[in-house]
Protein backbone atom coordinates (compact mmCIF):
# COMPACT_ATOMS: atom_id res chain seq x y z
CA UNK A 1 0.00 0.00 0.00
CA UNK A 2 1.53 3.70 -0.83
CA UNK A 3 0.65 6.45 0.68
CA UNK A 4 -0.13 10.20 -1.11
CA UNK A 5 2.81 12.57 -1.02
CA UNK A 6 2.15 15.72 0.38
CA UNK A 7 4.26 18.74 1.16
CA UNK A 8 5.06 18.93 4.62
CA UNK A 9 6.43 22.70 4.55
CA UNK A 10 5.53 25.81 3.25
CA UNK A 11 1.98 24.86 2.29
CA UNK A 12 0.33 28.45 2.69
CA UNK A 13 2.77 29.91 0.81
CA UNK A 14 2.59 31.68 -2.42
CA UNK A 15 6.12 32.21 -3.51
CA UNK A 16 9.34 33.60 -1.55
CA UNK A 17 10.96 36.69 -3.97
CA UNK A 18 14.26 37.72 -3.09
CA UNK A 19 15.24 40.83 -1.78
CA UNK A 20 18.38 43.13 -2.00
CA UNK A 21 20.54 42.60 1.09
CA UNK A 22 20.63 45.79 3.35
CA UNK A 23 24.28 46.17 2.46
CA UNK A 24 23.43 46.84 -0.88
CA UNK A 25 20.35 49.24 -0.81
CA UNK A 26 22.85 51.35 1.69
CA UNK A 27 25.45 51.70 -0.96
CA UNK A 28 22.44 52.93 -3.27
CA UNK A 29 21.60 55.65 -0.81
CA UNK A 30 25.05 55.97 1.70
CA UNK A 31 25.13 57.23 5.15
CA UNK A 32 28.16 59.97 3.86
CA UNK A 33 30.11 61.09 6.46
CA UNK A 34 27.76 64.52 6.60
CA UNK A 35 25.12 62.71 7.19
CA UNK A 36 26.41 60.34 9.82
CA UNK A 37 27.60 63.51 12.10
CA UNK A 38 23.95 64.81 11.55
CA UNK A 39 22.15 61.58 12.65
CA UNK A 40 24.88 61.24 15.66
CA UNK A 41 23.86 65.10 16.68
CA UNK A 42 20.13 64.64 16.37
CA UNK A 43 20.72 61.30 18.55
CA UNK A 44 22.09 63.31 21.35
CA UNK A 45 19.69 66.03 21.24
CA UNK A 46 16.91 63.45 21.58
CA UNK A 47 18.66 61.38 24.17
CA UNK A 48 19.56 64.66 26.34
CA UNK A 49 15.67 65.42 26.19
CA UNK A 50 15.07 62.14 27.45
CA UNK A 51 17.50 61.81 30.01
CA UNK A 52 16.47 64.93 31.08
CA UNK A 53 19.79 66.99 30.93
CA UNK A 54 18.30 68.93 28.13
CA UNK A 55 15.00 70.99 29.19
CA UNK A 56 13.65 72.03 25.90
CA UNK A 57 10.44 70.47 25.17
CA UNK A 58 10.44 67.93 22.61
CA UNK A 59 7.39 67.56 19.80
CA UNK A 60 7.26 64.58 17.73
CA UNK A 61 5.36 65.78 14.71
CA UNK A 62 4.31 64.38 10.98
CA UNK A 63 1.56 62.41 8.85
CA UNK A 64 0.35 59.24 10.52
CA UNK A 65 1.79 57.35 7.56
CA UNK A 66 3.75 58.84 4.74
CA UNK A 67 2.77 57.34 1.62
CA UNK A 68 4.28 60.16 -1.21
CA UNK A 69 7.57 61.02 -0.74
CA UNK A 70 6.92 64.58 -2.26
CA UNK A 71 5.07 65.41 0.68
CA UNK A 72 7.17 64.11 2.64
CA UNK A 73 10.27 66.39 1.29
CA UNK A 74 7.91 69.51 1.71
CA UNK A 75 6.91 68.96 5.03
CA UNK A 76 10.36 68.26 6.06
CA UNK A 77 11.50 71.94 4.86
CA UNK A 78 8.82 73.64 6.74
CA UNK A 79 9.69 71.78 9.69
CA UNK A 80 13.10 72.54 9.33
CA UNK A 81 12.11 76.30 8.72
CA UNK A 82 9.39 76.47 12.17
CA UNK A 83 12.50 74.06 14.06
CA UNK A 84 14.94 77.10 13.51
CA UNK A 85 12.81 79.92 14.75
CA UNK A 86 12.06 77.74 18.30
CA UNK A 87 15.32 75.31 18.94
CA UNK A 88 15.72 77.35 22.01
CA UNK A 89 12.76 76.12 23.88
CA UNK A 90 11.19 73.09 21.77
CA UNK A 91 13.39 70.07 19.92
CA UNK A 92 11.12 69.09 16.55
CA UNK A 93 11.41 65.49 15.69
CA UNK A 94 9.55 64.61 12.23
CA UNK A 95 7.67 61.39 12.44
CA UNK A 96 8.27 59.77 9.40
CA UNK A 97 6.04 56.58 9.67
CA UNK A 98 6.67 53.51 7.05
CA UNK A 99 4.79 50.87 8.62
CA UNK A 100 1.02 50.53 9.32
CA UNK A 101 0.22 48.56 12.05
CA UNK A 102 -3.47 46.87 10.80
CA UNK A 103 -6.47 45.52 13.67
CA UNK A 104 -7.66 42.96 10.58
CA UNK A 105 -6.70 43.97 7.16
CA UNK A 106 -6.02 47.58 4.98
CA UNK A 107 -2.94 49.23 3.33
CA UNK A 108 0.43 48.36 5.72
CA UNK A 109 2.55 51.22 4.78
CA UNK A 110 4.92 52.78 2.16
CA UNK A 111 7.56 50.16 2.55
CA UNK A 112 5.10 47.09 2.32
CA UNK A 113 3.02 48.50 -0.34
CA UNK A 114 4.43 51.90 -1.67
CA UNK A 115 2.32 51.76 -5.01
CA UNK A 116 -0.94 51.60 -3.09
CA UNK A 117 -2.08 49.28 -5.03
CA UNK A 118 -1.68 45.86 -3.78
CA UNK A 119 1.12 44.47 -5.31
CA UNK A 120 3.32 44.71 -2.30
CA UNK A 121 6.45 45.30 -4.03
CA UNK A 122 8.57 45.71 -0.41
CA UNK A 123 11.69 45.46 -2.25
CA UNK A 124 10.88 49.43 -3.56
CA UNK A 125 9.35 50.27 -0.67
CA UNK A 126 12.67 50.05 1.52
CA UNK A 127 14.60 51.71 -1.31
CA UNK A 128 12.06 54.86 -1.77
CA UNK A 129 12.06 54.50 2.58
CA UNK A 130 15.91 54.93 2.77
CA UNK A 131 16.49 57.34 0.21
CA UNK A 132 13.37 59.67 1.97
CA UNK A 133 15.05 59.71 5.18
CA UNK A 134 18.18 60.21 3.16
CA UNK A 135 16.78 63.71 2.19
CA UNK A 136 14.79 64.42 5.14
CA UNK A 137 18.23 63.74 7.29
CA UNK A 138 19.71 66.69 5.15
CA UNK A 139 17.21 69.33 6.19
CA UNK A 140 18.67 68.41 9.40
CA UNK A 141 16.34 66.71 11.27
CA UNK A 142 15.71 63.82 13.62
CA UNK A 143 13.67 61.06 12.32
CA UNK A 144 11.09 59.42 14.37
CA UNK A 145 9.55 55.99 12.90
CA UNK A 146 7.86 53.12 14.65
CA UNK A 147 8.93 50.14 14.84
CA UNK A 148 7.06 46.75 13.17
CA UNK A 149 9.12 44.17 11.34
CA UNK A 150 11.54 42.93 12.98
CA UNK A 151 13.89 43.45 9.55
CA UNK A 152 13.51 46.41 8.72
CA UNK A 153 15.88 48.52 11.29
CA UNK A 154 18.96 46.66 9.66
CA UNK A 155 17.82 48.87 6.10
CA UNK A 156 17.05 52.34 7.53
CA UNK A 157 17.91 52.31 11.55
CA UNK A 158 20.92 54.27 11.09
CA UNK A 159 19.01 57.11 9.96
CA UNK A 160 17.01 57.15 13.23
CA UNK A 161 16.86 59.10 15.89
CA UNK A 162 13.76 57.82 17.46
CA UNK A 163 11.61 54.71 17.91
CA UNK A 164 8.14 54.10 18.92
CA UNK A 165 6.89 50.57 19.54
CA UNK A 166 3.51 50.83 19.43
CA UNK A 167 0.25 49.89 21.61
CA UNK A 168 -0.51 46.62 19.85
CA UNK A 169 3.20 45.61 19.79
CA UNK A 170 4.60 46.66 23.44
CA UNK A 171 3.88 43.49 24.72
CA UNK A 172 5.25 41.22 22.32
CA UNK A 173 8.93 39.76 23.32
CA UNK A 174 10.39 39.84 19.33
CA UNK A 175 9.71 44.19 19.50
CA UNK A 176 11.19 44.23 22.90
CA UNK A 177 14.07 41.74 22.06
CA UNK A 178 14.67 44.64 18.88
CA UNK A 179 14.56 47.51 21.45
CA UNK A 180 17.01 46.08 23.09
CA UNK A 181 19.75 46.37 20.12
CA UNK A 182 18.70 49.11 18.28
CA UNK A 183 20.61 52.66 18.15
CA UNK A 184 17.76 55.19 18.83
CA UNK A 185 15.89 55.79 21.96
CA UNK A 186 12.55 53.80 22.29
CA UNK A 187 9.28 54.97 23.51
CA UNK A 188 7.04 52.34 24.23
CA UNK A 189 3.16 53.52 24.28
CA UNK A 190 1.10 51.96 26.95
CA UNK A 191 -1.71 49.04 25.86
CA UNK A 192 -4.77 50.21 23.90
CA UNK A 193 -6.90 49.17 26.49
CA UNK A 194 -5.18 52.03 28.41
CA UNK A 195 -2.61 49.54 30.61
CA UNK A 196 0.55 51.41 31.90
CA UNK A 197 2.42 47.60 33.03
CA UNK A 198 3.04 46.20 29.71
CA UNK A 199 4.98 49.57 28.68
CA UNK A 200 6.90 49.37 31.93
CA UNK A 201 7.51 45.87 31.61
CA UNK A 202 9.04 46.50 28.03
CA UNK A 203 11.00 49.07 29.39
CA UNK A 204 12.65 46.85 31.67
CA UNK A 205 12.88 43.92 29.85
CA UNK A 206 14.32 46.05 26.78
CA UNK A 207 17.34 47.16 29.26
CA UNK A 208 18.58 44.09 29.61
CA UNK A 209 20.57 42.02 26.78
CA UNK A 210 18.87 39.56 24.46
CA UNK A 211 19.47 36.75 22.13
CA UNK A 212 17.68 36.65 19.31
CA UNK A 213 17.34 35.47 15.26
CA UNK A 214 17.88 38.45 12.52
CA UNK A 215 19.93 39.13 9.60
CA UNK A 216 23.20 41.20 9.13
CA UNK A 217 24.11 43.52 6.79
CA UNK A 218 24.82 41.26 4.23
CA UNK A 219 21.50 39.37 4.98
CA UNK A 220 23.04 36.15 6.70
CA UNK A 221 21.03 35.08 9.44
CA UNK A 222 22.21 35.35 12.71
CA UNK A 223 21.99 35.18 16.69
CA UNK A 224 21.97 38.47 17.58
CA UNK A 225 23.52 39.27 20.75
CA UNK A 226 22.26 43.24 22.30
CA UNK A 227 23.63 44.53 25.21
CA UNK A 228 19.91 46.23 26.48
CA UNK A 229 18.79 49.71 25.80
CA UNK A 230 18.96 52.23 28.78
CA UNK A 231 17.11 55.16 26.98
CA UNK A 232 13.76 53.08 26.95
CA UNK A 233 11.07 55.33 28.22
CA UNK A 234 7.00 56.08 28.17
CA UNK A 235 4.44 57.43 26.00
CA UNK A 236 1.32 57.87 26.94
CA UNK A 237 -1.76 57.65 24.44
CA UNK A 238 -5.00 56.88 26.25
CA UNK A 239 -6.45 53.98 25.88
CA UNK A 240 -9.91 52.07 25.98
CA UNK A 241 -11.20 54.28 28.96
CA UNK A 242 -10.55 57.41 27.36
CA UNK A 243 -7.50 59.99 28.04
CA UNK A 244 -4.83 59.60 30.10
CA UNK A 245 -3.12 62.70 29.48
CA UNK A 246 -4.52 64.76 32.80
CA UNK A 247 -2.76 65.89 35.47
CA UNK A 248 -4.37 63.28 37.19
CA UNK A 249 -2.71 60.00 35.06
CA UNK A 250 0.49 61.97 34.75
CA UNK A 251 1.04 61.97 38.24
CA UNK A 252 0.19 58.08 38.77
CA UNK A 253 2.78 57.50 35.43
CA UNK A 254 5.02 59.04 37.53
CA UNK A 255 4.59 56.81 40.61
CA UNK A 256 4.53 53.68 38.58
CA UNK A 257 8.14 54.47 36.84
CA UNK A 258 8.90 55.69 40.48
CA UNK A 259 8.46 51.97 42.23
CA UNK A 260 9.69 50.26 39.38
CA UNK A 261 12.66 52.46 39.35
CA UNK A 262 12.44 53.60 35.74
CA UNK A 263 13.65 56.84 33.97
CA UNK A 264 10.54 59.50 34.98
CA UNK A 265 10.41 60.92 31.33
CA UNK A 266 6.79 60.42 29.58
CA UNK A 267 5.77 61.78 26.32
CA UNK A 268 2.36 62.38 25.67
CA UNK A 269 0.94 61.35 22.19
CA UNK A 270 -2.14 63.89 21.41
CA UNK A 271 -3.48 61.83 19.04
CA UNK A 272 -5.43 57.97 19.61
CA UNK A 273 -7.56 57.73 22.50
CA UNK A 274 -6.14 61.32 23.83
CA UNK A 275 -8.12 62.83 21.55
CA UNK A 276 -11.00 60.64 21.29
CA UNK A 277 -9.72 60.20 17.56
CA UNK A 278 -10.89 63.66 16.45
CA UNK A 279 -6.95 65.08 15.09
CA UNK A 280 -8.72 68.68 16.18
CA UNK A 281 -8.29 67.52 19.77
CA UNK A 282 -4.77 67.31 19.91
CA UNK A 283 -4.25 71.03 20.31
CA UNK A 284 -6.44 71.44 22.89
CA UNK A 285 -4.26 68.28 24.49
CA UNK A 286 -1.24 70.12 23.72
CA UNK A 287 -2.21 73.52 25.79
CA UNK A 288 -2.92 71.01 28.63
CA UNK A 289 0.54 69.67 28.86
CA UNK A 290 1.80 72.51 28.69
CA UNK A 291 0.20 74.22 31.25
CA UNK A 292 1.51 71.43 33.35
CA UNK A 293 4.98 72.31 32.33
CA UNK A 294 4.22 76.08 33.19
CA UNK A 295 2.47 74.91 36.80
CA UNK A 296 6.20 72.82 37.26
CA UNK A 297 5.82 69.17 35.86
CA UNK A 298 9.13 68.28 35.35
CA UNK A 299 7.96 64.68 33.77
CA UNK A 300 6.38 65.60 30.67
CA UNK A 301 9.61 65.86 27.95
CA UNK A 302 7.50 65.48 24.56
CA UNK A 303 4.67 65.30 23.11
CA UNK A 304 3.63 63.50 19.12
CA UNK A 305 1.11 64.76 16.75
CA UNK A 306 -0.25 63.59 13.88
CA UNK A 307 -0.49 66.72 10.99
CA UNK A 308 0.22 67.07 7.80
CA UNK A 309 0.38 69.34 5.29
CA UNK A 310 -3.58 69.54 4.48
CA UNK A 311 -6.43 68.65 7.30
CA UNK A 312 -7.96 64.73 7.71
CA UNK A 313 -7.77 61.90 5.41
CA UNK A 314 -9.12 60.44 2.42
CA UNK A 315 -10.01 57.22 1.19
CA UNK A 316 -7.46 54.97 -1.35
CA UNK A 317 -8.62 54.99 -4.84
CA UNK A 318 -7.35 52.72 -7.80
CA UNK A 319 -6.14 55.29 -9.64
CA UNK A 320 -3.52 57.20 -7.07
CA UNK A 321 -2.90 59.71 -9.27
CA UNK A 322 -6.50 61.37 -7.45
CA UNK A 323 -5.11 61.51 -4.79
CA UNK A 324 -4.93 64.64 -2.94
CA UNK A 325 -1.78 66.47 -2.28
CA UNK A 326 -0.87 66.51 1.47
CA UNK A 327 -4.46 64.42 3.00
CA UNK A 328 -3.72 61.34 5.31
CA UNK A 329 -4.88 58.00 3.64
CA UNK A 330 -4.39 56.68 7.30
CA UNK A 331 -5.33 58.40 10.14
CA UNK A 332 -6.95 61.91 10.20
CA UNK A 333 -4.15 65.12 10.86
CA UNK A 334 -4.05 68.20 11.41
CA UNK A 335 -3.43 70.72 8.89
CA UNK A 336 0.36 72.86 8.81
CA UNK A 337 -1.04 76.05 9.20
CA UNK A 338 -2.57 74.69 12.38
CA UNK A 339 0.70 72.72 13.41
CA UNK A 340 2.69 75.72 13.29
CA UNK A 341 0.22 78.20 15.01
CA UNK A 342 0.28 75.72 17.76
CA UNK A 343 3.96 75.14 17.81
CA UNK A 344 4.86 79.11 18.02
CA UNK A 345 1.80 79.10 20.60
CA UNK A 346 3.56 76.71 22.52
CA UNK A 347 6.95 78.50 22.18
CA UNK A 348 5.86 81.31 23.07
CA UNK A 349 3.71 80.01 26.58
CA UNK A 350 7.52 78.04 27.22
CA UNK A 351 9.50 81.18 26.56
CA UNK A 352 7.57 82.84 29.87
CA UNK A 353 8.98 79.60 31.94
Amino acid sequence: MSLISENADDIHIDKMIALQTPLELKEKYPLTDELRDTVIKCRKDVNNVINRDDNRFMIITGPCSIHDEKVAEDYAKRLKDLSDEVSDKILLVMRVYFEKPRTTVGWKGLISDPHINGVNDIDYGLELARKLLVEVVKCGLPVATEALDPVTPQYIGDLISWIAIGARTTESQTHRELASGVSAAVGFKNGTSGNLDVALNAMVSSSYPHNFLGIDQTGQTKIVRTLGNKLGHLVLRGGDNGPNYDKESIASAEENLRKRELKESIIVDCSHANSSKDHNKQLAVMENLVEQIIDGNKSIIGAMLESNINEGNQPITDNVADLAYGVSITDKCINWESTETLIKNVYKKLKSI
